[in-house]
């Protein structure tokens, strides 16, 4: 059952897709909310947040793409993963370089892609491709980097083997916390360079909905090493 997510103050010092991002963080914190649970729509969060609807659907968008949520159309959005059982944080990763955050991610996601191939619902290639449909539509750097994301986590679920896909999120948490990181995607960001990453996750979708693990396997290697090259070898 959905909590009470409490109004945001008129003066929170926080920017607006921060602002939304820990309000729902602390609903689900503090109802205790499990995996599958319902969380507040759209409209309530716009509501409670004092946020506009761009706003709060850009900031579910981050949590989505953290592997925080799962969004379903007609259905609502729900927790995809419980709070830490410990309480304890993932070690540090801002020691990690964007060199081993690419040579894990060649070494990783051909895998992850090649069994989701053969473990994917009907459901994970729908959203698979509505990832890559949202990395087509977006306009700016930092939109298609959501989707970006979004779609690299859609396909880790996609294997259904939880140990694979928390793996891959302390690849992407790494990724995240690296100080270099955001300043070498933006410095190597092109228009040219996100059509090649667009039509790089269109035919990885494709291959996928086929159920071609190998050559799902073969179009994220090949993706991945035109990432790393772009991202590693720019003057």
């Amino acid at each position: 059952m959905v909590g009470r997510l409490g109004t945001a103050p008129h003066d929170a010092p926080l920017g607006g897709e921060r602002h939304v991002v820990e309000l729902v963080e602390a609903e689900i914190s503090a109802q205790g909310l499990a995996v599958g649970e319902r969380l507040p729509t759209e409209r309530e969060l716009v509501a409670r947040s004092g946020q506009n609807r761009t706003t709060v659907r850009r900031a579910l968008e981050r949590l989505e793409a953290a592997g925080r949520i799962v969004r379903h159309v007609g259905r609502g959005t729900f927790v995809a993963s419980p709070p830490a059982g410990d309480g304890r944080e993932l070690p540090p990763v801002d020691a990690t370089s964007p060199a081993e955050i690419m040579e894990a991610r060649l070494v990783l996601e051909p895998l992850l892609v090649s069994l989701a191939a053969k473990a994917a619902t009907s459901a994970d290639v729908t959203e698979i491709k509505r990832c890559a449909s949202g990395g087509d539509r977006a306009e700016s750097h930092d939109d298609f980097e959501v989707w970006d994301a979004a779609f690299h986590r859609a396909i880790a679920a996609a294997t259904h083997n939880t140990l694979l896909a928390r793996s891959y999120d302390m690849i992407n948490a790494a990724r995240q916390e690296q100080p270099l990181w955001g300043t070498l995607k933006r410095r190597s960001y092109s228009t040219a360079r996100r059509d090649e990453y667009r039509h790089d996750h269109r035919e990885i979708a494709a291959l996928l909905a086929e159920r071609d693990a190998r050559g799902c396997a073969d179009a994220m290697r090949t993706h991945l090493r035109r990432v790393r090259d772009h991202l590693l070898d720019d003057d």
